[in-house]
């Protein structure tokens, strides 16, 4: 038997048990291809979230400069809301003495809502900065006539100015909306969203007893004060942040086209279309609440109107909690089951509620409060996601419409309901009405995957390198010099 010359075999030999050796290495980690990252272990494959990172996301989004700054402008102005808000309701209530029209006090704040679309085309028109600032200054002095309302005949300039408010509200929503899409990363959109849900249910924890204080102490014109200083500083504290980099130029349509691009995509983008149609229905049957809650404490628990700050409070323990899990909600479930989970809950705390007892009402309004800030992250974090920069403030609003314009039906019937029938039956469709719309909801949660659960990268084996003496050789084209004679 002859052997080969070294010059010949040996060398391609010993390329080949090289290149075995570091292939099957490679395999052993666990992942194939993947490069060692310093304090991680080499079997674990990368995720798109550490669990020390999933814990800190909500500090590391408040470690960013400038969303720091927007979250205590917004601060400011979510206190004069949760202040303001249910303090007109009350406010008319105790001018008229009618449970309906201190639900319809509500009623004015979302009928507006329903010019959405228009309000969302105006905003994307505009650098989203300087008009959060603008229409924070406008809202302000949208409250200035509030200080001219002294009995029951100037109760229609409580319901101006709650429209007013309304349409204000819509167009700040909106304008957040791009602002924070502008601001902070994709990944870190559910932590925004759920730290901005958790100071705003927080603050119903003082918001509406302070409110409600106020009135009894000084009068309707507290609340008015108090209203304009929040805005007014928070359109002081936002126009102090960078100006964003701008966004590409977009292709300008026809004002019409432009005008329905916010519901053309609404229609278009499939778990954007679930989450509409269900909370749209969700927030139909939620509506009648808002009026049968003075009913509750009236004709149930046999207390003034003013307790109703009491259960609001409660809810912002409630509202809390559900803030504070929210993005591990969204992480665990997606954005559409964390929508679903927000819609469900409200069902079993509308049937407590047809049964008059005040430990009972305390416990439903609690879970009422949880299931406010998961659909309303869910909801944010699906839009900002799945939505082009250009078009998020009109999908925004759109999205505000498409589910406000139900609402504000709802709100108007059951303040004239409520006068007609039994609150408690009520109360019991809405519990059935949202255990159904969640049910729709959670059906479609397969469309929009958990963000701390995707799936990971196929492995891919990388081409061989060759040995140092042997790398001028192509490699990619799978061409090798003939062995040496």
């Amino acid at each position: 038997m002859k052997f080969a010359p070294h010059g010949q075999y040996g060398r391609r030999d010993r390329r080949r048990r090289f290149r075995r050796g570091r292939v099957s290495r490679k395999m052993d980690h666990g992942y194939a291809g993947a490069r060692r990252t310093p304090g991680r272990s080499p079997s674990t494959p990368p995720t798109s979230g550490a669990p020390s990172r999933r814990r800190d996301s909500m500090r590391t989004v408040l470690r960013r400069p400038d969303f720091r700054l927007l979250f205590v402008g917004l601060l400011a102005s979510m206190t004069a809301e949760s202040i303001l808000l249910l303090a007109l309701a009350i406010w008319v209530k105790d001018l008229t003495g009618s449970d309906g029209l201190a639900g319809a006090t509500i009623f004015a704040v979302i009928a507006p809502m329903t010019l959405a679309p228009l309000v969302g085309w105006f905003v994307d028109r505009y650098p989203r900065r300087q008009f959060f600032v603008a229409a924070n200054l406008v809202t302000a002095v949208l409250l200035t006539p509030l200080f001219t309302v002294r009995d029951a005949g100037d109760v229609w300039v409580v319901y101006l100015v709650a429209a007013l408010y309304g349409l204000s509200y819509i167009t700040l929503s909106a304008a957040l909306s791009g602002l924070i899409r502008q601001l902070v990363p994709v990944e870190l959109l559910a932590e925004a969203n759920g730290v901005l849900q958790t100071v705003r249910q927080g603050l119903r924890l003082i918001g509406p007893l302070v409110g409600a204080a106020l009135y009894a102490a000084v009068g309707g014109w507290a609340l008015a004060a108090i209203g304009m200083v929040g805005f007014l500083t928070a359109a002081a504290v936002v126009s102090a942040l960078p100006t964003p980099q701008p966004p590409p130029p977009t292709v300008r349509l026809r004002w019409p086209a432009e005008l329905g691009a916010g519901l053309r995509h609404l229609a278009g983008e499939p778990a954007l279309r679930r989450a509409l149609f269900g909370y749209g229905l969700g927030s139909l049957a939620m509506g009648f609440s808002e009026s049968l809650i003075f009913a509750y404490v009236d004709q149930g628990l046999g207390r003034d109107a003013a307790f109703v700050g009491v259960l609001v409070t409660v809810q912002g323990v409630g509202g809390l909690l559900g803030g504070l899990c929210s993005p591990a909600v969204v992480r665990r479930l997606g954005e559409v089951g964390t929508l679903a989970t927000g819609v469900a809950l409200f069902g079993p705390a509308a049937l407590a509620l047809a049964y008059p007892d005040l430990r009972l009402g305390f416990a439903a309004v609690l879970l009422a409060g949880v299931s406010l800030p998961l659909t309303m992250v869910g909801l944010h974090t699906l839009i900002q996601r799945r939505t082009p920069p250009g078009l998020v403030g009109r999908v925004a609003a759109a999205t505000e419409a498409v589910i406000s314009g139900p609402q504000a039906f709802s709100i108007g019937a059951g303040a004239l309901l409520v006068g007609l029938l039994d609150y408690r039956m009520l109360f019991a469709l809405i519990g059935v009405a949202t255990l159904a719309a969640g049910g729709y909801l959670w059906r479609g949660r397969h469309l929009s995957a958990p963000t701390g659960a995707r799936p990971p990268t196929p492995p891919t084996l990388p081409a061989p390198r060759r040995p140092a003496e042997d790398a001028d050789t192509p490699v990619a084209t799978g061409l090798r010099r003939p062995p040496p004679p």
